[in-house]
């Protein structure tokens, strides 16, 4: 029997055990790209108590007021996890601090500050994120080509995609399950290359952190196999892009049973009126959750009607909810119990995307609101009046008109304060304009020689 060596913690006696030598006190940034420190197992405990700093001016997209000040990362030790593809080395999600206190500008202090105010009413909030990604191969002349050989008009659930691809599948899916994850299905896409991974559901901060930790990981283990995993929003014009819905349902805190079901739903959706109310929330300032949930120029090639394989994209174009319909903006599922939101992307930051929609849904549980009837007809067939008739809005077409609208929103200043939010949008806004004076391919075949 292994006994804990006097004066060490359990943490420390599972990390030697597992023979660990190097932590990483991570943190992610604006993006939700991990960033860190790596540190000596020798040193967990100051480690632990935020010995490792970081300079301001290396964070993107935070106050100007931190560039010329060190934050510091404090790591929580519930998150640890051992990574499998370097088992000498263990992970750490870490929030960060600034003068002796929680930084109002950390993504992971963003997303908690709104799970507290879920708690003080008395729930808990849960998430499961949907991972979409393509897995890409570089050839010896350049060019950029899908995994999978393939060559289909329709290639989504195609079984023999997978298994083309199950050695890196096997490896990387094995490691979910090896953290404690519980993959419950993976699948090709509708995108040639393209699949989805799908895992079990946690509260929103351990999911957002796994999130977060799934993107580094399958490009680490995607690189072994001679790959490399893209989590681009929509890489080709003509294939799907890659979702990250957000699947939620608020939970009671003291027992942790399910709140958002409700079988004798009279709307016949399986969802209760918490449910609904949280919905409405949502729904209502969804323009501006997009600017969050779908954050990159890119992104908004997604949210269209046509650009896949298979025609459809089946994205959301407009800001609604219906029952188990991938047209509508918030789809509640067959079985009910949780809602789904399918505008959100792969490139989101999870921790922002995150808080938006649970500050937007706990508005909308604290007043009461009502989303009216769901929506259970195709949504890009439905015409301008009748659009009009029911008081649904347009999706922003862009990221600018998307940045606008989360200027605009006071939601936006609640979420992430006053000095995040002004920054946020100003890095935002400089990506918008970058990419607006781009000249591209498409401008000179069009206009080069038309006058």
């Amino acid at each position: 029997m292994n006994m804990m060596l006097s004066g060490q913690s359990p943490l420390e006696t599972m990390l030697r055990e597992k023979q660990i030598e190097f932590l990483l006190a991570s943190y992610v940034d604006m993006h939700g790209v991990p960033k860190g420190k790596v540190v000596p197992v020798d040193h967990l405990d100051q480690m632990l108590k935020g010995s490792e700093l970081f300079t301001g001016a290396a964070l993107e997209g935070v106050p100007q007021s931190v560039h010329d000040n060190e934050v510091s990362a404090m790591p929580d030790a519930d998150s640890v996890a051992v990574l499998p593809w370097k088992p000498n080395v263990a992970w750490f999600a870490s929030d960060l601090w600034l003068d002796g206190k929680p930084f109002s500008a950390c993504s992971r202090g963003i997303l908690n500050r709104q799970m507290k105010s879920a708690a003080d009413l008395g729930y808990t909030f849960n998430l499961g994120i949907e991972a979409e990604f393509y897995v890409l191969r570089e050839t010896e002349q350049g060019r950029i080509e899908p995994v999978s050989p393939r060559l289909l008009s329709k290639p989504c659930y195609d079984i023999a995609s997978a298994l083309d691809n199950v050695e890196w599948l096997t490896e990387l899916v094995s490691a979910m399950n090896g953290l404690g994850w519980d993959v419950y299905s993976f699948d090709q896409e509708d995108g040639q290359g393209q699949f989805e991974i799908d895992f079990q559901y946690a509260n929103a901060v351990a999911m957002s952190d796994r999130f977060v930790f799934l993107r580094m990981m399958a490009n680490q283990i995607a690189r072994k196999h001679g790959c490399f995993a893209s989590f681009m929003p929509k890489p080709y014009a003509d294939r799907t892009g890659s979702g990250a819905h957000l699947n939620m349902s608020l939970a009671d805190l003291a027992s942790g049973s399910n709140l958002f079901a409700d079988k004798n739903d009279p709307r016949g959706c399986g969802l209760s009126e918490l449910g609904y109310h949280f919905i409405a929330g949502v729904v209502k300032h969804l323009p501006a959750i997009c600017a969050v949930v779908a954050p990159t120029v890119n992104s908004y090639k997604r949210l269209v009607k046509q650009g896949s394989m298979s025609g459809f994209t089946w994205a959301p174009i407009f800001a609604c909810y219906g029952n188990n319909n991938r047209t509508n903006a918030v789809r509640i599922p067959s079985a009910g119990g949780r809602i789904e939101l399918r505008s959100a992307d792969s490139a989101c930051n999870p921790y922002l995307g995150a808080a938006m929609v649970l500050a937007a849904g706990l508005e909308g549980v604290r007043a009461r609101m009502d989303p009216g009837e769901p929506n259970r007809d195709n949504m890009y067939e439905a015409t301008q009046a009748e659009l009009t008739a029911r008081g649904i809005r347009q999706l922003p077409r862009t990221l600018g008109e998307a940045l606008d609208a989360f200027a605009e929103d006071p939601l936006s200043v609640e979420v992430f304060g006053a000095d995040m939010q002004k920054s946020w949008l100003d890095y935002k806004r400089d990506e918008w304009l970058s990419y607006s004076a781009h000249v591209s391919n498409w401008e000179t075949e069009r206009y080069l020689k038309f006058f």
